[in-house]
């Protein structure tokens, strides 16, 4: 396994990785960049094919919260973590503590939250053992509900307001009456964003690794099944991903026939090039760590003790933020997903730079 030459390192500032054999905890921390504040993201806990694939992932993501908490104007840096195993058979009390040993052995360099495989629950746990949680504090959301810490409804409500964003850029609409929507992933994100669209009108086609998770979009939704072959070619408006990454590749994006790609899942596009490949064919890119902000945001606020409303305003500003990705798209010609890292990038290096000049 190589690390300073792999693919994915960019120049990232932290990687670490624990094992404890009691527990059968393997886990690796990446903090990829601490300009602008601590670095915060997800623990995820996922049964990676191999220990590549754990690397993979966990450098792809940090980077992405690094660019996703600059785009979204927070005083955070982007990290991740990853725990290898299944969450449904090998998560235990004794393994999430074991992780939240590791995490304080850090000092604050790393933030857990919750992700893909844990829970408010699994990360009050690894709090056992660390100050250095986040996203755990019950508090009253944006949409004036009580709130156990998961930004799961702010995520999804983000990526709504993303998505409606995009529809109106790409097919001139505001009214989602009849638009046509296929959502892979209806976990505790997809089932929400998918909720909104109903909400709001839209005719829904989903798809779920857990078929529980499918039939209940089904069921209370009025959803269509779909099968994990065809959710992401059917004959849709938009496409929202709201599963795993890299989704979006050579294979796919020859197939895919709706307009607009607009999801909560991480890392869409299994290489940059792709972000032009789906250019070239006219389908509008929300970029992926743009759009889906919403959670971190939350999780921000979470300890600043800002109201609803103020959280509220600024997940709604995803969609401003969007736009003015589409327009800067659009007047040069450049791909989205390299409109959002350029003006990312602005953002987390102009830190970058005070800090030297501090020094």
């Amino acid at each position: 396994m190589t690390v300073f030459s792999h693919p994915e390192f960019d120049d990232h500032e932290h990687l670490s990785f624990f094992s404890d054999p009691e527990t059968g905890l393997k886990a690796i921390v990446a903090i990829h960049n601490s300009s602008r504040g601590p670095a915060l993201g997800g623990c995820r806990m996922f049964p990676y094919a191999d220990d590549e694939a754990a690397l993979r992932d966990v450098l792809r993501l940090s980077r992405g919260m690094t660019y996703k908490s600059a785009l979204a104007n927070l005083d955070l840096g982007g990290g991740k973590s990853v725990i290898i195993g299944d969450p449904h058979t090998q998560k235990s009390d004794a393994l999430l503590e074991a992780m939240g040993r590791h995490v304080e052995g850090l000092g604050g360099q790393y933030i857990a939250a919750e992700d893909s495989g844990t829970s408010v629950a699994d990360l009050k746990v690894i709090g056992r053992q660390t100050r250095h949680v986040a996203g755990i504090a019950e508090h009253i959301a944006f949409d004036g509900q009580p709130s156990n810490g998961d930004p799961s409804p702010t995520t999804a409500y983000g990526v709504f307001a993303g998505l409606k964003a995009a529809v109106k850029h790409k097919l001139g609409r505001e009214d989602l009456t009849g638009l046509k929507v296929a959502v892979q992933g209806v976990g505790n994100v997809g089932y929400r964003l998918a909720r909104h669209l109903k909400e709001a009108g839209a005719e829904l086609w989903v798809y779920d690794i857990y078929r529980e998770n499918m039939q209940r979009a089904v069921d209370e939704l009025g959803a269509h099944p779909a099968s994990a072959d065809d959710i992401l070619f059917l004959p849709v408006d938009v496409i929202a991903p709201c599963a795993m990454g890299a989704v979006l590749n050579d294979t796919s994006i020859p197939r895919l026939q709706a307009s607009v790609i607009a999801g909560a899942a991480n890392n869409l596009l299994q290489r940059p090039d792709h972000d032009q490949a789906l250019k070239d064919r006219g389908i509008l890119y929300a970029p992926d760590f743009a759009i889906n902000a919403g959670g971190i945001i939350d999780v921000f606020y979470e300890s600043t003790g800002a109201s609803p409303e103020e959280v509220r305003a600024h997940v709604e500003g995803i969609g401003e933020t969007l736009t003015e990705i589409f327009t800067r798209s659009d007047s040069t010609g450049t791909p989205t997903g390299v409109v959002a890292n350029l003006l990312a990038e602005e953002r987390f290096r102009k830190h970058d730079e005070a800090s030297a000049q501090a020094y």
